[in-house]
């Protein structure tokens, strides 16, 4: 068995000395109990594959397939690390190849060809792959400013990365394509956003020339007593923000309680948080556009730096 190689993935170089046939699997596919991932490589029940275990199923189908080394890498490499992703192509494996390789781009995989120091490659499951911190930075100089900061916010949080670290390593990058906009990015990001969404709304807010002041606020009544810790806020205006309450009720679940529950229990949350003089504003996914957080977080500021004047 290859490394990486999950249950549910059959090969085709593994099906036939094991007594299968062409014709036997070809009569699996057309009745739906098998689906083509690659040429070759079969998912056994595709229905329960979501994308990013379906792309660790592509990377495993690929790597069995390699004639030549090479080393995993960009959003490849971010799968195998558990970085979450948003807003990047799956359909590819991606990996990198030291010159004099040359770049190809077919349908199934990517291969980028850049330099790669020896403590830039580990192996992840028995694989190659580029560390955490070059995984980051080579995502952050390809992609756009939101997915590029929800995968450095991730590797921040989840301890995977240290900004020191990326921070030096961006020293070494001048004159290398795609460096000013990871440095971008880097400044931008921050370990304490706790989801996709909260990272996505920092860039979102900073791009509408509104940062928060700081993320993951705790805020406390007159008493001492912890009222709760806020996503954003503007201490200035004494405004908090919170991203997407609604999908967030069922990860703070109790044992035993139900999303009522929950919702009153939020609710009686934000009208302490008025009580105690602070404004709130909310968002959720659909809100995450200029035209729509924009004017909500605008009119909250105004609105909070008038009861402060």
């Amino acid at each position: 068995m290859d490394p990486l190689l999950p249950p549910d993935l059959l090969l085709r170089r593994d099906a036939l000395p094991a007594g299968w046939s062409d014709e036997e699997l070809t009569a699996r596919l057309r009745r739906g109990e098998l689906t083509r991932l690659r040429p070759g490589a079969y998912l056994v029940d595709a229905a329960t594959v979501d994308a990013v275990r379906r792309h660790r199923h592509l990377v495993a189908a690929t790597v069995a397939a390699l004639r030549r080394p090479a080393v995993l890498s960009h959003q490849s490499a971010a799968v195998l690390w558990g970085m979450p992703l948003w807003g990047v192509a799956l359909g590819r494996v991606h990996v990198t190849r030291r010159p004099p390789a040359s770049n190809e781009v077919g349908r199934y995989r990517c291969c980028h060809v850049a330099r790669l120091r020896e403590d830039e490659v580990t192996t992840v499951d028995g694989v190659a792959v580029t560390t955490p911190v070059r995984t980051a930075l080579d995502l952050a100089r390809a992609l756009p400013a939101e997915p590029a900061v929800v995968v450095l916010d991730a590797a921040l949080r989840l301890g995977l990365v240290e900004r020191r670290d990326l921070e030096a390593e961006l020293a070494g990058l001048t004159g290398v394509p795609g460096a000013r906009r990871a440095a971008r990015a880097v400044a931008l990001a921050d370990g304490r956003s706790e989801s996709v969404g909260e990272s996505r709304s920092r860039v979102l807010l900073h791009r509408l020339g509104m940062p928060p002041s700081t993320l993951q606020l705790p805020i406390r009544a007159g008493d001492g007593r912890l009222l709760g810790r806020v996503d954003v806020a503007w201490e200035d205006a004494r405004v908090v923000g919170e991203f997407d309450g609604r999908v967030k009720y069922g990860r703070l679940l109790r044992p035993g309680q139900d999303a009522g529950d929950a919702v009153f229990e939020e609710k009686r949350r934000e009208d302490a948080l008025r009580d105690e003089g602070w404004g709130v504003v909310r968002w959720t996914w659909a809100d995450l556009t200029p035209q729509v957080l924009g004017p909500r977080v605008r009119r909250a500021l105004e609105r909070g730096r008038s009861r402060h004047v």
